[in-house]
């Protein structure tokens, strides 16, 4: 059993929902009807859905693409059908004989390439197409696609309007039938009878008038060689309804989760004004408590000051006190040297006073004498 291919959000998968499935499964229903019993070419087929839905009415289809993987993938995925086949091969060198299919399809191709590659491309469907044969195309029309949405398709090489859609085609396919092709949003209602045409309204909040049908987001083209070989005119409006209604149910379902996240987003803002009214309250406690803080930093500080203050004082103090020691110590050792020395005279004095004194004193003046002589 083939694995899913991937969805890269450009090349339609079965499964995929959303706009692309209705834009795809339209345009092949609408070419069923056009091409049914020929030989039909598929170009970029993809996946291979659509070339499996144009099996059903065709004589043969052959799907090309260029990826190799997707190829194998269409292969396997696709078995029973007898006729119906699976070639790797690119847009500007189809592996086909010349003349070889009676119709070609090739759904959202062109933009892929570069221009020079979108001529080769048109050259090989001349080449290949047999006379007679019918070429259903379908392209994005670059100033609705593109630049009324301001968006970029970064898989799109070179988009193209109405006119130049119209003019890569002169060569080989001039003559053409235009239908526009846009996803619609709004109310149908339609007689049961058959015949019917169609009419238009534009509505908003203040009424409804005529209206056109809107731009083309794409173009589909139905193309050949001449007028003779376009098929006989068709239905003027082709709709496509989703069998099961996925769509409606996808949007259905994201309206519910949008009021589910909305009745979230209303209890996370009550949540929210829950805990402004907390932060409130704790920055008001906050500004209190640095308000106290700044008033007991007032006092520490001057508490300081006052301190280094005493501190300086009682500095001065035990210094003062130094130094009146160290004065009395120096007074007393003073007085203890003139205790000292008077003593050391009153020693002297006394001793000259005694007898023994006066007896010594002639010999102490002979000998002094005597010293200056022999000096």
């Amino acid at each position: 059993m083939a694995h899913p291919l991937e969805f890269t959000g450009e090349r339609f998968v079965p499964g995929t929902e959303g706009e692309i499935a209705h834009e795809h499964w339209h345009r092949y229903a609408f070419a069923r009807g056009l091409v049914a019993g020929k030989r039909i070419l598929d170009v970029a087929c993809g996946e291979g859905y659509g070339s499996a839905l144009l099996s059903e009415v065709a004589e043969s289809v052959i799907g090309v693409d260029i990826d190799q993987a997707t190829i194998a993938h269409a292969t396997e995925t696709y078995p029973d059908r007898r006729n119906l086949r699976f070639a790797e091969g690119s847009a500007t060198a189809l592996p086909l004989a010349p003349e070889s299919v009676d119709a070609i399809v090739s759904f959202e191709t062109v933009e892929h390439l570069d221009a020079a590659d979108q001529k080769a491309m048109i050259a090989e469907f001349a080449r290949v197409l047999a006379p007679g044969g019918l070429v259903v195309l379908s392209s994005p029309n670059r100033p609705e696609y593109s630049d009324a949405r301001d968006y970029t398709n970064p898989f799109h090489r070179h988009e193209l309007d109405r006119d130049e859609l119209g003019r890569l085609l002169d060569g080989a396919f001039p003559a053409r039938r235009w239908y526009r092709q846009r996803r619609y949003f709004g109310s149908a209602l339609w007689a049961e009878e058959d015949g019917w045409t169609f009419e238009s309204f534009a509505a908003d909040g203040q009424g409804s008038v005529p209206s056109t049908l809107p731009a083309a987001l794409y173009f589909v083209v139905v193309a050949a060689r001449s007028e003779a070989d376009l098929p006989p005119l068709g239905p003027a409006l082709s709709l496509l309804c989703d069998r099961s209604d996925r769509e409606w149910q996808r949007m259905e379902g994201q309206a519910r989760e949008v009021l589910r996240l909305d009745a979230l987003l209303h209890d996370r803002d009550a949540a929210l004004d829950r805990q402004t009214a907390h932060i409130r309250h704790l920055e008001a406690l906050v500004a209190e408590r640095d308000r106290i803080v700044a008033a007991r930093d007032a006092q520490l500080a001057e508490a300081s000051a006052a301190l280094a203050s005493e501190s300086e004082a009682a500095r001065q103090t035990r210094e003062a006190a130094r130094q009146s020691r160290e004065a009395a110590a120096a007074y007393q050792a003073e007085c203890g040297r003139l205790e000292r020395a008077i003593a050391a005279q009153e020693r002297i004095i006394a001793y000259r006073q005694s007898a023994r004194w006066w007896l010594a004193l002639p010999w102490l003046r002979i000998r002094l004498l005597w010293k200056r002589i022999a000096g």
